[in-house]
């Protein structure tokens, strides 16, 4: 009988995409095929979570065969980062008519990302304050304790800065486009940047040769941007079982007891989400026009709970429907993902040490207990990584670094997925607008791109 119930519901999986097929070939937008599959796996996850049980062996195997299109098109995502950074990046260079311009690009989207995740951690001191959190309420069954012990002993065994920031820099490229590494995304950025700036410097030497690989480049390019059109295209099927999955996954009892935590995030994120929209306002653009183009985006990172992932999307949209400088787009969809992560690195790690500071007798609102903070933040947003945990793993570095217990982490295990689709697509959206206003700034921006109502149709709908 179990094996009806599963071939029922891959039937019911199947359905929908073709109803989302159908949409394709009818022309619908593509952010109403995204938003179709967003709802329809909110409410297949709920019906699979109703009918079989949160803990049952049909809703397990069930979402295993799901699995094959939302995990199997987050692998597609993942297998064109590399590439995509590689050859973007080198592209992007190699165009520039002056080497200072690259300085100028890379300390503008850096300082924005950085800028914006300090301002992202008082934003998280802010909200905790306010909802009066305290560590102390929050109790601890045997799984919650048995990872805030792993938490702490990873803690012990953490790097110093110097050596995370040591870790940016490659020692073997073929192993870090492997993406073996948190920090391999970086370490492929400066592989790529150097060999941007050697062509350069083989042009004014033998301008033949670097024009001949000039064009293999270019030629690269081509192929990987077709292969990321492609991969692109399953959107809104990935979304759908990705979405069915963690709804019918979520634990609605934990969410429950840890109810005021969850609402006081979803608060933080929500605000800095407005500060974003607010930057983009002061720097003459439309706000309203700037959500309209990214929300597709943003779903997907929702669903995806991947900031890596989301890249290639992030790229295609920055350049073809914002107006944000091709060069621009790549630099700031490759740092985003791995430092200055507004959400994971920014208000989350911020939270949690305001939560544990009255347990260890610290005034959480003493100056210098937030000065520390927010510079330890902004130090430590550097190399987290950009897959779903990625904000345990800067909570472990920003409370060991402050001297404080990392257990808090591990107690909140039971709603980590929920909050961190909001905390990822908050990420996205950060690099999104560190593109932009530096692209603004340099005077790099397609300002016609940005107003036509029609570039997220004609471009990011494939």
């Amino acid at each position: 009988m179990d094996m009806v119930y599963l071939l029922l519901n891959i039937a019911v999986l199947l359905a929908i995409i073709g109803l989302l097929i159908w949409m394709q070939k009818k022309h619908f937008s593509f952010t109403k095929r995204v938003f179709t599959g967003l709802g329809a796996g909110i409410v297949l996850g709920a019906l699979l979570q109703v009918i079989y049980g949160a803990g049952s062996d049909v809703l397990a195997e069930t979402t295993e065969w799901y699995n094959i299109v939302g995990r199997g098109y987050i692998n597609f995502l993942m297998m064109i980062v590399v590439p995509i950074v590689m050859v973007s990046i080198i592209q992007s260079i190699i165009n520039l008519e002056k080497t200072a311009e690259l300085g100028k690009m890379s300390v503008w989207i850096i300082g924005i990302l950085i800028g914006t995740t300090m301002i992202a951690a008082l934003v998280g001191i802010g909200t905790a304050v306010a909802f009066d959190l305290d560590a102390g309420q929050i109790e601890a069954g045997s799984a919650e304790t048995e990872r805030g012990t792993m938490l702490e002993t990873r803690a012990a065994e953490d790097l110093s800065t110097p050596q995370k920031i040591l870790n940016f820099i490659p020692s073997n490229i073929f192993l870090d486009m492997t993406g073996q590494r948190s920090t391999s995304v970086i370490a492929v950025v400066i592989f790529s940047i150097f060999v941007g700036v050697a062509v350069l410097g083989v042009r004014r030497k033998n301008p033949e040769q670097a024009e001949m690989f000039t064009k293999i480049i270019n030629s690269l390019y081509a192929v990987v941007m077709r292969i990321v059109t492609l991969v692109l295209r399953l959107t809104p099927f990935g979304i759908l079982a990705l979405m069915a999955n963690t709804v019918a996954g979520t634990d609605f009892a934990g969410i429950i007891e840890l109810g005021k935590f969850v609402i006081a995030s979803y608060v933080a994120l929500f605000i800095m989400f407005i500060i974003h929209l607010v930057l983009v306002g002061v720097f003459g653009l439309n706000p309203m026009t700037y959500l309209r183009k990214v929300i597709p985006v943003l779903g997907f990172a929702f669903t995806s709970r991947s900031s890596a992932g989301t890249i290639p999307l992030n790229i295609q949209a920055q350049k073809n429907s914002l107006g944000v400088d091709q060069g621009i787009a790549n630099m700031s969809a490759s740092f985003g993902a791995t430092m200055g992560q507004n959400g994971c690195a920014g208000i989350y790690p911020a939270m949690l040490a305001i939560m544990i500071a009255p347990t260890m007798g610290i005034d959480p609102l003493s100056p210098g207990f937030i000065i520390q903070l927010v510079l330890i933040v902004g130090v430590s947003s550097f190399g987290v990584a950009g897959v779903g945990g990625g904000a345990t793993f800067a909570a472990i570095i920003v409370l060991s670094s402050m001297g404080m217990p990392v257990a808090l982490a591990g107690l909140l295990i039971s709603i980590e997925a929920l909050i961190d689709m909001g905390r990822t697509a908050l990420n996205v959206n950060g690099a999104m607008v560190s593109g932009t206003l530096t692209s603004r700034i340099l005077k790099k921006f397609n300002l016609k791109t940005f107003n036509d109502k029609n570039a997220i149709e004609e471009n990011v709908s494939l």
